[in-house]
């Protein structure tokens, strides 16, 4: 705990049993008080390895629902277990676990309510071997974000996140889609709520292990991030009336 708030990190798996230990060895546990790992349905040994190493909290579904689909039911338990504090890391060991000290501190100390690992702040992501192409994706599609959402984020495409338990009892992300751009709609909810999200420099590492989209998928991906955007756009306007922004409080939205 850090100031009292109940810390719980969200593992959502998918093939990803190489590469667990690892990264739960590295969580602090000095802090983190509880762990999930939900897996997506995964061929290989992933549940089994998640039990082995020890961790407590642990959810298979029996079909696959996606990588959207997956963080919800994380989100959701993490929220059962009555904690403060939800930080979302792959199990892949793309982003180190030594960041979550500092990620959750920035929120147990009310100057975020949201923490995002970014790989674009530092150069980190081209150094961590980002393919150049998913490199220049991913600036062209944060700047179109930036002016249609009216924010200066670094990057909208990480993986690695923390968020107060506030944030996750405003947003609908019960709605959000079971697919990528879930991450997308999520963060576009969370500044349409009037959220403010911090940033900081992340690391990270591309390696086979390390789950990754292939170029037909991330087409896919950006042409649904391109859509939230305009959908966050027209709906910030009064121009639309999307079931993405029906937050489950009031008082919140002051865009």
């Amino acid at each position: 705990m850090i100031n009292n708030k109940k810390i719980v990190v969200v593992l959502p798996a998918y093939k990803a049993e190489k590469t667990l230990e690892q990264t739960y060895k590295e969580i602090p546990f000095d802090i983190v008080d509880d762990v999930v790992l939900v897996d997506d349905a995964s061929p290989d040994g992933t549940v089994e390895e998640a039990k082995r190493i020890g961790i407590k909290h642990v959810i298979k579904h029996e079909r696959n629902k996606g990588y959207g689909g997956n963080q919800k039911t994380c989100y959701n338990k993490a929220l059962s277990l009555g904690a403060d504090i939800v930080i979302m890391l792959h199990p892949d060991y793309q982003y180190t676990p030594k960041l979550i000290p500092a990620m959750a501190n920035i929120i147990a100390q009310d100057l975020y309510p949201v923490v995002l690992g970014s790989r674009i702040l530092g150069k980190g992501a081209l150094r961590g071997g980002m393919p150049m192409y998913k490199y220049i994706f991913n600036r062209c599609l944060t700047l179109g974000q930036n002016l249609l959402i009216g924010q200066k984020l670094s990057e909208y495409h990480t993986g690695y996140r923390a968020f107060s338990r506030e944030v996750l009892e405003t947003i609908p992300f019960d709605v959000c889609s079971d697919d990528f751009v879930f991450d997308n709609q999520m963060l576009s909810q969370i500044f349409y709520a009037g959220f403010q999200i911090g940033e900081i420099t992340c690391p990270t590492k591309y390696f086979e292990e390390a789950s990754s989209i292939n170029f037909s998928r991330s087409t896919t991906y950006g042409l649904g991030v391109i859509s939230t955007s305009f959908t966050h756009f027209f709906n910030k306007m009064g121009l639309g009336n999307s079931p993405l922004y029906k937050m489950k409080k009031k008082g919140n939205i002051t865009q």
